[in-house]
């Protein structure tokens, strides 16, 4: 599965960027609330006026960072959320009071337990006890001596299945706190909910009193990871699965094979995983493992292998399956390449029984994706046998082709026990309504699949590898567009959908960045009910959400700082860290098209280890520094303490280039991104400047305005791949000042 084509761009799965202002906002995440630090510019200059001139410097420097980067919702009119959960449950009812954490804390198991429950409960327990540092004891799970029961109306299946029932309702008091569901499934989420309930204070860790009555709005959330293009160790992928838990999605997409590596040991055909992976592969060991961890946090596993089209890997082990002659290698670039399965040998479909029987012994899911997409159809037209065979069974297209090959691929899976699903392309004329489409293309797609009676999930608009920012993803709905217009009975096909990993810049070092925390915002979309769509709460919620993750293992932010630590060749790298944080990598669309017009293609293995792979995809300084100008602008440049707040974050990215210059100069990794630095210098100068005048009521010169206008829209430009995003805030800045020129 690939959702760029560097050959073929009118199959481009991932959405092109607009450049408008309405664009920019939604990059960086507006609107959005964040705090800030409301001291004075003139007191900061006063204070600052005490010390040595040396202390003077390095002071002054803390505070224009503490100013730029605590942004308080006294200045923008703002209050924090109720509660810090997401996804947002479907019913919350605050209650008074709060229930103390402590070492006293324990949790009981009332009524009927299974393994899963129990371990749900001790892992639950490890948990709190990580995420507040203090020992916990189960006490045996006794409900007599519990402050947290539960209790579960039944056990969840041994293999899970779609329509489990997911609900929950937990109610906290001031003494105790009670946590039921029908199912253990149900539990599983509530668990999850009651540790985001769970705050530091100033006198301990504390979860507020509050009723809560919870269930999903689609039963498919998933997440999609593409481990073909870059291997990804297990232990990561089950860090992720935890982070995947705690958000309450259920459906982990494993993407096994491509073009470039086949993942997964198999026993009846060992040259697969022995000539098609590089040695980056999975056991059937591993694989029943990271089934039961996923399992035991209630997620599905379902399984992807792409064909009759991507097959590159395949071939390199198995070139007998190819429509044209080999000898076929694993292939190191990306794109989408000739290379497709035979669907008129009978041997082709032989092998895919024997495969399908084998893998759907492995994985127990009901569902099983066959991948589907992007076949070119090059070595079909090209092969006079493919094309007898179509003349003789009345095949007058591809198309048509491909339409055949999935009928045949469907009875397979199907008798083999599973339901089949795949995407966009597998829709055929009189294949079963059983099957499932997931749609790259978008609504249009996922509508007209429901309107013939197919189930669907939505994976257009999640694409994470796009660089998209959580307040884009937040805004695509599954029910929205075209099919916002379905019947309740069609709507009812939607089961839900996916986020994407796709792994050309993607490896072991960036993935949690790549995924966290913009994926929690996806999951809220997926589980909370369609009206929770306040764009300011979920970027709130977003940033609390952040510390915790750390607490389970995943942490985007030490992940990038080792990157960056490693390209500067030294730990001491704060004025590096100012720059990443306002700047965002490029999308994969952009990367890849700025590589061919440089006369260069990106391969698999083009080490990733620049900045652009490092940064995070969304700039939450850019984001709070936009708002806090938006501000600035409504109140015509009259509010201090915002301008105090603006200057800041200005000044210290103006004299940022020359304490960073040295470094990047030093660095092999770091030159390229030189440019860029000055830039952000330049253009924060321009601000300060545009504020001078502002502060005054002094009509800038128009010369003046067009040249500082021309050098803020020039930095908006893709840089080393990198964007740097408080470009055009400053823009808007400069279109405010008022202007000598004549009206």
């Amino acid at each position: 599965m690939h959702k760029l084509s560097t050959q073929c761009n009118a199959k481009s799965r991932v959405q092109t960027k607009s450049t408008s202002d309405a664009w920019f906002d939604s990059r960086i995440g507006l609107p959005v609330i964040e705090h800030s630090c409301s001291i004075p510019r003139a007191s900061l200059s006063e204070w600052l006026g005490q010390s040595a001139k040396a202390t003077r410097k390095m002071l002054r420097s803390t505070l224009i960072v503490t100013l730029c980067f605590s942004m308080a919702p006294t200045l923008l009119a703002q209050s924090p959320p109720a509660l810090n959960l997401i996804p947002m449950p479907a019913r919350v009812q605050p209650g008074t009071g709060r229930l103390a954490v402590n070492q006293t804390f324990a949790i009981g198991i009332d009524g009927p337990s299974d393994d899963l429950l129990r371990r749900a409960a001790q892992r639950f327990m490890t948990d709190l006890a990580r995420q507040t540092g203090i020992p916990m004891s189960s006490h045996g799970f006794d409900p007599a001596k519990a402050v947290l029961v539960i209790h579960s109306g039944q056990a969840s299946k041994a293999v899970q299945e779609l329509e489990e029932d997911e609900s929950y309702t937990l109610d906290v008091t001031g003494s105790a706190a009670k946590l039921t569901a029908p199912a253990t499934l149900g539990i599983l989420h509530g668990l999850q909910t009651f540790l985001q309930l769970v705050e530091i204070t100033p006198d301990g860790f504390y979860a507020p009193a509050v009723h809560i009555e919870d269930s999903a709005r689609f039963p498919w959330r998933g997440l999609s990871i593409d481990v073909s293009r870059h291997f990804i160790p297990i232990e990561v992928l089950k860090r992720n699965i935890d982070g995947m838990a705690y958000v309450k999605l259920n459906v982990f997409h494993w993407h096994l094979s491509d073009d470039q590596g086949f993942r997964v040991e198999s026993k009846a055909y060992p040259k697969l995983h022995e000539l098609g992976s590089d040695g980056f592969y999975y056991t059937q060991a591993e694989v029943r493992d990271l089934i039961a961890y996923a399992h035991d946090r209630g997620i599905r596993v379902v399984p992807e292998f792409d064909i009759p089209g991507h097959t590159s890997a395949w071939f390199a082990a198995y070139p007998a399956l190819a429509s044209a002659p080999g000898p076929y290698t694993i292939e190191r670039r990306w794109g989408i390449f000739d290379p497709a399965m035979d669907p008129t040998r009978t041997a082709t479909f032989q092998f895919l029984d024997k495969f399908i029987g084998e893998m759907a012994a492995l994985f127990p899911d009901r569902y099983f994706h066959i991948g589907g997409d992007e076949v070119n159809g090059r070595q079909w037209d090209a092969n006079p046998q493919i094309q007898a065979f179509m003349r003789a069974h009345n095949i007058k297209t591809d198309v048509e082709l491909q339409q055949y090959f999935t009928v045949r691929v469907q009875k397979i899976v199907s008798r083999h026990g599973k339901t089949m699903i795949g995407w966009d392309e597998i829709l055929a004329p009189n294949i079963p309504k059983s099957i499932v489409i997931e749609s790259w293309r978008g609504q249009d797609s996922l509508a007209a699949a429901a309107r013939q009676g197919y189930r669907g999930l939505l994976a257009h608009g999640y694409y994470l590898d796009a660089m998209w920012t959580a307040a884009q993803h937040y805004a695509v709905d599954p029910l929205s567009d075209a099919a916002a217009g379905l019947t309740p009975e069609e709507q009812k096909l939607i089961l839900g959908g996916e986020a994407c990993v796709w792994g050309e810049f993607v490896t072991a070092d960036n993935i949690d960045s790549r995924i966290w925390p913009r994926t929690a915002a996806i999951a809220e979309r997926f589980w909370s009910p369609q009206f929770v769509k306040d764009v300011n709460s979920m970027y709130q919620r977003l940033d609390a959400l952040q510390a915790k993750l750390v607490a389970i293992g995943i942490s985007p932010e030490s992940g990038m700082e080792a990157m960056l630590i490693r390209a500067a060749g030294t730990s001491e790298i704060g004025p590096l860290r100012v720059l990443a944080a306002v700047v965002a990598p490029s999308g994969l669309a952009d990367r890849e098209q700025k590589a061919i017009q440089g006369g260069g293609i990106h391969t698999s293995d083009l080490p990733l280890n620049r900045m652009s792979d490092a940064v995070a995809p969304e700039s939450g300084a850019a984001r709070r520094f936009a708002t806090a100008v938006n501000a600035l602008i409504a109140n015509k440049f009259a509010d201090r303490a915002v301008e105090a707040q603006v200057r800041a974050c200005l000044t210290n990215w103006s004299e940022n280039d020359a304490r960073l210059a040295p470094m990047l100069a030093n660095s092999y990794l770091l030159k390229e991104v030189a440019p860029l630095s000055q830039q952000l210098s330049a253009v924060a100068a321009a601000g300060l400047e545009a504020l001078d005048y502002a502060e005054h009521s002094k009509a800038a010169p128009a010369d003046w305005i067009d040249q500082r206008l021309s050098l803020s829209i020039q930095a908006q430009k893709s840089q080393a791949d990198l964007l740097l995003m408080v470009a055009h805030p400053v823009e808007l800045l400069l279109r405010a000042v008022p202007s000598d020129a004549p009206k």
